[in-house]
């Protein structure tokens, strides 16, 4: 049973298509004379992973045919796209429909004599977003391996088991600390200012709110306590409309 569970694994992993992004190819042989004229023939090598044998391209290689019969064909075709001598050479393979109407399948380009699939914008994008994540990810949990809790203090930044970011840390209060003393200014500057204040404040005087113009220094009570601590004088609950800033105080004692 495990053994046909083996061999089951093995053919779906057979029959899986293989990836030609991480393919490359080239051949030793041919690699110092391509040219635009030879650049199709070192594509449709047999030896090639990329090459599809069953294309219009083989047909009219095996009819001994010219690459201008390609327009008269239908079917999957091979063509030179762009060249950038010495190094450079794309190549797409396409599907023709008619002589004038052909949808793109893929590009291939070829970079010093080896050849490589080009990836298409659904796999550039993939890769990356996975490329974003993946470094995300490994800048939170860096980050939240320097991060502390106390419980007065709460969370705090700990960043002495790398030197490098301590000694940043350590630099940057250095400079915010240089700052706040640049403008705070010199000590004579703080008592100078200290001074003036002063003065000016014995010229100047603030006023008196009137709230308060009317509110006596002491306000006697019965045995040194004030009439609103005095029981005997409470009459009954206390008004609190009565208990406005214009409410008269209790009269002074007058001396014998």
């Amino acid at each position: 049973m495990a053994n046909r569970q083996m061999a089951a694994q093995g053919n779906s992993n057979a029959n899986a298509p293989e990836n030609h992004l991480r393919l490359s190819w080239h051949d030793t042989q041919m690699m110092a004379t391509l040219s635009p004229q030879t650049v199709m023939d070192y594509f449709c090598r047999k030896s090639n992973p990329f090459y599809d044998h069953v294309c219009n391209n083989e047909t009219i290689r095996m009819q001994r045919l010219g690459p201008e019969h390609l327009h008269n064909m239908i079917g999957t075709e091979y063509i030179l796209l762009h060249v950038a001598e010495p190094i450079l050479y794309v190549i797409r393979k396409q599907h023709r429909h008619n002589p004038s109407e052909a949808t793109p399948i893929a590009d291939y380009y070829i970079i010093g004599g080896t050849v490589y699939k080009a990836p298409d914008l659904a796999n550039v994008i993939n890769a990356r977003i996975l490329n974003t994540v993946v470094n995300l990810q490994s800048s939170f949990e860096e980050a939240s391996s320097y991060a502390r809790y106390h419980p007065n203090k709460g969370y705090t930044w700990d960043f002495s088991s790398n030197k490098v970011l301590s000694d940043k840390a350590k630099a940057d209060k250095k400079d915010s600390n240089a700052v706040k003393d640049e403008n705070s200014g010199t000590l004579f500057q703080k008592q100078r200012v200290d001074m003036l204040l002063a003065e000016l404040l014995r010229k100047f005087p603030p006023p008196i709110p009137p709230m308060l113009q009317n509110v006596p220094q002491h306000m006697p009570g019965v045995d040194g306590l004030s009439p609103r601590e005095n029981p005997t004088d409470a009459t009954g609950p206390l008004d609190i409309k009565t208990e406005g800033v214009d409410m008269k105080p209790p009269p002074e004692k007058k001396s014998k």
